[in-house]
């Protein structure tokens, strides 16, 4: 009984439509059913709109409030939240915007949506002490090919065709109008990161981002380089992974296989 009323009361918030089993059960008190249940569907899409709002600022600016709210409505229709947390809600907005046919005259939105939607993530994810530089310096030089490093908690990677970073900064809100950035450009791979209380983003080049993408896949540091140069062949390795020390891209790293081996049989 209470599953059949929990969903006629999800039918009728997200449908846009009134419920018979929903209404039978309100009760009238000076207002009529319908009426009442209409204030908690503007409510609870309301609420849910001002969450994908504050989550796409940069989005909403490019598109305008108005077209925003819309969208977004359409999107709490087809895609009601799934899990009791607002924080997690609009993690698939980016790919809604991809198939969402009014939007596609703006064919680098998703990507932007996309690298708002990490920043969010790098800013709430769990707070962690980054890998000190000077930590490697007792790894022998011959193990350095094994080593697999993890990721900070709030490392994100977004890898786009348009210049995604570069529109992000130009649409901010100290800017009085929307700020129109040269597609010809080319796109932008960009790594996100909080290593401490400020979110920060770092325009990688192609060889990087292929390096910190295997590495944060679990490949060695050897494996890692492979992807870098096939990507970049005048990838500079010990520049990028001293970059990388220095931003805090990682918070730990552990020998390879065969370094493991060898430390248990030592043992």
């Amino acid at each position: 009984m209470l599953r059949e009323l929990q969903q006629a009361f999800r039918r009728g918030v997200l449908s846009g439509e009134d419920d018979p089993a929903a209404l039978a059960v309100i009760a009238p008190d000076h207002i009529p059913p319908a009426q009442r249940f209409g204030i908690y569907r503007n409510n609870t899409t309301g609420s849910l709109v001002g969450v994908l709002m504050a989550a796409f600022p940069v989005v909403t600016r490019l598109v305008g409030e108005p077209f925003f709210r819309q969208m977004a409505r359409t999107y709490v229709q087809a895609r009601p939240p799934r899990v009791p947390q607002l924080l997690a809600y609009g993690s698939d907005f980016p790919d809604f915007l991809s198939e969402f046919a009014p939007a596609r005259k703006l064919p680098y939105l998703p990507d932007v949506a996309r690298l708002e939607w990490a920043r969010q993530e790098a800013y709430f994810a769990a707070d962690a002490v980054p890998l000190a530089p000077q930590s490697l310096q007792a790894v022998p030089a011959e193990a350095y090919a094994g080593l697999r490093f993890a990721p900070h908690p709030s490392a994100r990677l977004v890898d786009s065709r348009f210049p995604v970073q570069a529109i992000w900064e130009a649409n901010q809100p100290q800017n009085e109008t929307v700020a129109r950035v040269d597609l010809g450009q080319g796109g932008e791979r960009v790594l996100i990161l909080r290593p401490a209380r400020l979110v920060l983003v770092y325009t990688l080049s192609p060889g990087n981002f292929a390096l910190v993408t295997a590495m944060a896949g679990g490949a060695s540091l050897a494996e890692a380089a492979g992807a870098a140069l096939a990507s970049e062949p005048a990838f500079d390795l010990q520049a990028a992974l001293a970059g990388h020390l220095q931003r805090g891209t990682f918070t730990s790293f552990r020998p390879g296989a065969g370094e493991e081996k060898e430390e248990a049989q030592e043992r």
